[in-house]
Order: structure tokens, then sequence, then C-alpha cells
């Protein structure tokens, strides 16, 4: 160490080294954390922030410091391991350590020679501490002193010092509110001592969550605080930074947890229900107990009782089925990090379209990959059979009757209990339409959940709920057979354990991708702001007719965003284009250039397009097209004729088509699975459905002309008669989207206006006349016309 110098950056001994190497090697960081790391470190000195004093998490970010280039760490608080000190002080100062030298001079030195530190707030309770009860079940003083110093250094200095948070979590276990026998010799979750910590880190290295909060500028900082004592500025400073730590860590792990019966018995307590009970028991003391138990026993078949074990072994389950039936999931990761942002200002309720029972597993995998706390799921009771009841319900789900019209009493316990759930923080999931949508297409919302979380989301003050639209699409969807059937006029089957058993044959198929899509969070502030309502007195509240418009709005606005941020998968523009042709077989290179001519008008409409549809400039990937034929082939949903060989059996025909063959396939489309099909063509649309009906009142077979007055009122008596099959925008008046919609048909070619108001087939682009633009259109709907008739 050269001579004035008191610190240096940490070297680890043989010993430590093979666990560096062994261990944080396998920690998986974010691209993101590390960009934050640089940002902040070229505005300022940086001082990365820890909450609980302990070892692992030290090493943890000395490793990927270094890893990544980073800034190095040159002083840390004492982690009381003597020879093993870890700034590398050897064994003689470890033995006889020098009394004139503090902490505080070591770490103004290590900042002074260019180095960063890295500092604990806390420190773990010990046994003794908990007993004597001198911790209150929480972190013990460690780092004032030392924040002391950063606040002497940063009024010496022109140079901004910046605190920034850095979040360990090695257990995604929820803290537990009270102390249990083994958090008297560990330390409680939240405070966990070296020891437990040691073990979260041996049990859970491999799925560590680490992040970056919001850094403290200390130099703005002290400009806005003024003139006060050097006690309170550090108060203020340890205060900020762990309410820091704590948002991103509470984003991970979620709220503290009680034992179950003991939130029934407090919800049981809550006066809105207490009020329903004593209003249906009058003065019948006997009838009041007798309607407690009533409600305790519809909590504990309606509550949720999630367990880091179960979700553990869930996580395994899904990632091997998910790996074998799926293509894989794709999601934009700034989505995410707008998701996580959002959850450490208020509650999230999350409302995904529906198609399939994946949709009760999917965001739930997806959130616990990108360590955000996992939802509740709302669920339908014709889920809670044996064995899989138990099994969603301990993985977040909780089961709601499919009617309670007229119970009074239920009605009042799901209501008081979706009030704690966003009263405690907890994510909330729930399908707006209530069922599965068997077609592919998006179906009117149902209102009443959603009308008791807003009110109940009106009713929790300083905790705004955040309402996010959430589009999940499939190339194909698991039960395509069982809506085959339902969609013939079969009967619907109940769910059952047999019929789980059964579902083991979807092991043996490929379904594609799967796509999550976020659209933008919607608040109750902004909704009301949109109707003009402003709030009352009352803590914020709306009347009855208020709240209802209010919960109508915000449905049809969720609805419309799933819509608008769908997007277009390769299953999807291949259903399209077969079901869109006009002959009954169709080329392989045809079918890829109909894929490309509807991709460029979805692109010129604004639809997202998955990264397995379209390169980064925006061209169709043929090898995407392909693959899509190739899973519909599998699912005996069309055929693949290789035309050499007319006469092969029929399992021949069927056939992968081969990439490169001299003889590409010509694909052709059962009549009795153009059905099925349908499900995956409809995901996309509703993109078309303003061309589509011009195109059908325009009356494309006939090639005549059509005066823009009859071709708008054939359209408006269209819109009217598919009013409940398809969504139109809410936000503008029928004329306005007629408009819009010609203007952009007429400035692409597909229609052309004559003789003043006559309009006709225009002179087509992309090697389709405007004819085979509106027939094409038009067949995309022709079933639904025909279904009307």
């Amino acid at each position: 160490m050269p001579k004035g110098q008191l610190t240096r950056t940490y070297e680890p001994n043989p010993l430590l080294r093979a666990v560096y190497s062994k261990f944080f090697d396998a920690i998986q960081v974010d691209e993101d954390w590390v960009r934050k790391v640089r940002e902040n470190a070229a505005r300022g000195t940086l001082i990365y922030i820890q909450r609980n004093l302990n070892p692992i998490d030290f090493f943890a970010l000395d490793h990927l410091t270094k890893r990544y280039g980073l800034p190095q760490v040159r002083y840390t608080n004492d982690l009381g391991l003597g020879v093993l000190n870890p700034m590398g002080k050897g064994w003689f100062n470890a033995l006889f350590p020098a009394t004139d030298i503090t902490p505080a001079d070591e770490l103004r030195d290590a900042l002074e020679n260019g180095g960063s530190a890295n500092l604990f707030l806390k420190r773990p309770p010990g046994v003794l501490d908990v007993v004597a009860g001198a911790s209150g079940g929480r972190g013990l003083k460690e780092g004032d002193e030392l924040i002391g110093t950063l606040i002497q250094l940063q009024k010496e200095w022109d140079r901004p010092i910046l605190l920034v948070p850095q979040v360990f979590v090695w257990s995604k276990s929820p803290d537990t509110r009270g102390m249990r026998p083994i958090d008297l010799l560990l330390g409680p979750r939240e405070w966990p001592s070296p020891v437990r910590t040691i073990g979260q880190f041996l049990y859970n290295y491999r799925h560590v969550a680490l992040r970056a909060g919001e850094p403290l500028d200390l130099q703005q900082f002290l400009q806005e605080t003024g003139e006060v004592s050097e006690d309170v500025c550090i108060r203020r400073v340890t205060y900020a930074m762990l309410r820091r730590v704590e948002r991103e860590r509470r984003s991970v792990v979620g709220p503290a947890e009680k034992p179950p019966d003991r939130v029934r018995l407090e919800i049981a307590r809550s006066p809105k229900l207490q009020h329903m009970i004593a209003d249906l028991a009058g003065e019948r003391p006997q009838e009041r107990a007798v309607l407690t138990g009533q409600a305790l026993s519809m909590l504990r078949e309606l509550q949720a009782t999630p367990e880091a074990s179960a979700i553990k072994a869930m996580e395994v389950a899904l990632d091997r089925v998910f790996r074998r039936i799926y293509a894989g999931i794709e999601y934009d990761r700034k989505d995410v990090e707008r998701i996580r942002e959002l959850a450490k200002e208020g509650t999230l309720i999350l409302l995904p379209s529906h198609k399939s029972h994946i949709d009760y597993l999917i965001l739930s995998y997806v959130f616990n990959e990108e360590n955000l706390q996992l939802p509740l799921i709302a669920a339908g009771d014709n889920l809670g059979f044996f064995p899989l009841g138990p099994l969603l319900r301990r993985g977040g789900a909780f089961f709601i009757r499919r009617s309670f019209k007229g119970d009074r009493l239920y009605s009042t316990v799901v209501d008081a209990y979706i009030r704690r759930l966003i009263k405690d923080g907890f994510p909330i999931e729930v399908f707006l339409e209530g069922g599965r949508s068997r077609n592919g297409k998006l179906l009117p919302p149902k209102l009443g959940l959603l009308d008791m979380i807003v009110e109940d989301a009106l009713s929790v003050q300083n905790r705004p709920a955040f309402f996010i639209p959430v589009s999940i699409g499939y190339e194909s969807v698991v039960e395509a057979k069982s809506y085959e059937r339902e969609l013939q006029g079969g009967e619907k089957k109940r769910e059952d354990a047999g019929g789980l058993l059964r579902s083991t044959e979807v092991l043996r198929h490929r379904y594609g991708r799967i796509n999550l899509e976020f659209g933008e969070s919607l608040s109750l502030d902004l909704i009301r702001e949109e109707l003009g309502f402003s709030a009352t007195a009352e803590g914020g509240t709306l009347s009855p007719t208020e709240r209802r418009a209010v919960v109508r709005r915000l449905g049809n606005r969720v609805m419309d965003e799933i819509n608008w941020v769908t997007a277009v998968t390769p299953g999807a523009l291949t259903a399209l284009s077969l079901l869109s042709h006009d002959r009954r077989g169709l080329p392989h290179e045809e079918l890829v250039e109909r894929c490309r001519r509807f991709l460029t008008v979805l692109r010129e409409i604004g639809a997202r397009v998955t990264p397995a549809t379209a390169t980064n400039t925006g061209s169709l990937r043929p090898d995407a097209i392909r693959e899509a034929a190739t899973m519909f082939i599998e699912a005996e949903l069309i055929e693949a004729h290789v035309p050499a060989d007319p006469d092969a059996p029929s399992k021949e025909r069927r056939k992968r088509p081969r990439p490169g063959s001299m003889n590409e396939p010509i694909y052709t489309v059962p009549d009795n699975k153009r059905i099925t099909l349908d499900t995956s063509k409809n995901m996309i649309l509703h993109f078309f459905v303003e061309r589509g009906l011009i195109a059908l009142a325009m009356r494309p077979e006939d090639g005549k002309p059509a005066s823009r007055h009859v071709v708008r009122d054939r359209v408006q008596r269209l819109s009217r008669l598919f009013k409940f099959e398809f969504r139109f925008h809410a936000d503008k008046t029928f004329d306005d989207i007629f408009d819009e919609t010609l203007a952009a048909m007429l400035d692409a070619g597909e229609v052309a206006l004559v003789r003043r108001d006559q309009l006709e087939p225009g002179p087509g682009r992309l090697d389709w006349t405007g004819q085979e633009w509106l027939a094409n259109y038009a067949r995309a709907f022709r079933n639904f016309l025909e279904g009307y008739r």
C-alpha cells in the first residue's frame, strides 16, 4: 500500500476467490443495473448503500463491480471477520489494530484517493437484542457516524456525492409479522443475521434479485435541507436511504406475511363486513354468530395462501412444460421496468386478456423470472377442484363463485377481502372478460368485480391503484380441440380431475410462441378527469352514478388498450392469409407474399409486431411463416401437399414442409378445421375491422362503383350488426372512423374516388389490384356475416 494511504481495493484470499468463482459468477445481472451504476459514477463520487450489515452482500457487490469494471470499493463497514477482514489489512493489523485511525478516517481516505465505498446503514439484532426487546424487531444503528463523514465531505467538495441503494434479495419469501423461535437464533427475515443470509444465499444463489434504487444526490439534498443540526441531517439522510432500499426490496418480496387464519379474523372484523352481518342478523345475537361463522367459511373458500415452497415447485414444473410446448415467451423488458416502477408507487391491478387456462400461469411465471412480486389471481371456483385447486391456491389464486347475485353476505365478504389486498399492496390479476374467449376475439368486459375493485381502491388513501391492460397472445391455444367441439355445438364440459389427466396430451404438441404486451397504465384520477368528475371532500369518493360511469369507461379503455397493444405473431398472420384466400390450395411462396402484404398494412396501422415475425427493419421473416405452417400441420389444422407426389397417402401429404425443397408445399385448410384456425386469425382481425366493413359494403365481387353515401350507410348498418362481435373506438364518432379509414384506403390505392362521390376499387399496390385488396378484406370477415344470415 503506498505511504499515506489507509485503504485499498479488496483482493480476496485464495479460499474466498474460489467461493467467488463458484457462486457469484452464477448471479445474473441486469444490464440496466450496470448502466445505472456507470451513469451515477459519471455524475459524481459513488457510494454503494446497503441495508443490513453482512459479509455476503459485500462480497457479492465487490465481485460484480470488478466483473463489470465499475467503481471499486476501497472501504466498507467493519464486518467483524477478524483476520478475514475484507479490506485486506492482514494478520498483523487484525491482531494489533491501530487505535488512532477511525472508520471516518478510512472512509475519507478511500474517497479522496478516487475510490468508492460501501456503507451498511443497519446491523441485524443479536439474540440478546431480540430477547431484551432492544431492537423492536428492527435493525440496529450502524452507519450513522459514516453518514456524518459523508455530509462533512460534501460540504468541503464541489463534486457531488451520490448515495446509490443496492439491494440483494437472496430469498423471495415475504417477511413475517411477529417473532418465531428460529428468528431468535437467525434473526428475522427482514433483518437476517449473517448465518441466515449465508443459508439463503446457498439455497438461492442462482436466482438472486439485484436492484439499484433511486440515487440521492447529497449535494442537492443539503441545499434543499438548509441549516439544520448534524444529527437531524444524518437522520434524514438515513431515513431517505432506508425508504429507497425498502421500496426496491418490497417490489420483489411484497408485503409482510401473516398466518391465513389471522388474516381471515381481521377481515371478518372489518367495519363494512360487520355492518352487513349486523344488518342481516337484526336483533338476534345467535344469528350474528352464525353469520360470522359463515363469513369465515366463505373467506376460507376464497382466500389465496401463497407458499414459497409451492411457488418454487411450480416454477420448476412450468419451466419444463413451457420449454416443451412453446418456442418461447416474448415480452419487452422496458415494459417490465415500467411495471416495476409503478409497483413501488401503488397497487397493481393487472387486467389481461383471457384465451386459455395458461393465462392463469403466464404472468406469474414472467414476474417470477423478472423478480417482481407475484400477483394474486382472481380465478373462478370451477378451478377449485382437487388436486389443481389447492395447488393454484398455494401459487396465489383466490377462487370466486361464478355468480353471487343476491347473496349480500358473500358479496360483502369478497369486497372486504379485495379491500384488504389493495390496502396491503398485493398485486391483483383479474380477467375482465370473465371466461375464456373461444374464438380468439376479446369478449365484452364483465364489470361486476371491477366495480368492487374501483370502490375499494377509492377507499384506500395514499396508495394509488394502477390498472394495467395486458395482451396475452398465442399462435395456437392448447384448448383448440375443446373449443372446436364447443363452437360446433358440443356441450361445454366442466373442469375436473379427469379432464386434467386427459390434458397431458398437450405435452405431445408444440404451440408456437406466447407474446406478452403491456398497455399504458390507467389510474382512477385519469378516468375521472376524462369524465369531468372532481373528487368530493369525503376522501375522494364518487357518487354511485359517477362510480358506475368511471367503471364503464375504465373497462372499455382497458379492452381497447388490450386490442391496440396485441402483437402480430407468425401464427396469426399465417392463419389470416390462409383463411382470406379465395382458392382451395395456397402454395408456400404465395402464402409468404400474402403475409408480407398484410404485415405492411398492419405496420401502417401502427400494430406491434413480435420479434419472431419481423426483423428490426420491419421485413417479414419467411422462416417464421414456415414454422407457423409446420405448427398448424402438426396440429392437423392444415395439410401440406407436395406437387411432385399428388397421390401420396394422407399421412405423407401432411408432412412438414422442408426448407429449400425443389417442390414447395401447397397448403389446404380442411372445411371442418376452418373454425379452429379462425381462433388464430381472430387474434389480429380487429386491426382490419374498419377496412373489412368498407370492403363488405363496396361488394368487391360486383366490381361496380357505389356512391360514398351508400357505402357509408351500409358500413353503419354492418357496424350495428357487429356491435357485439368487434370493438369500435369508443372515443370517436362513426363519421370520424369512416372518414379516416376511407382516407387511408384512398391513399393506399385500395379504393378510388371517381365522378365526385363514386367509390370503386383503386389501382392497388404491392402486386394486388384494389379489387384484390377489397376482396381479401371482405373474405376475412365473410364468416361473421354468414353467421347472421
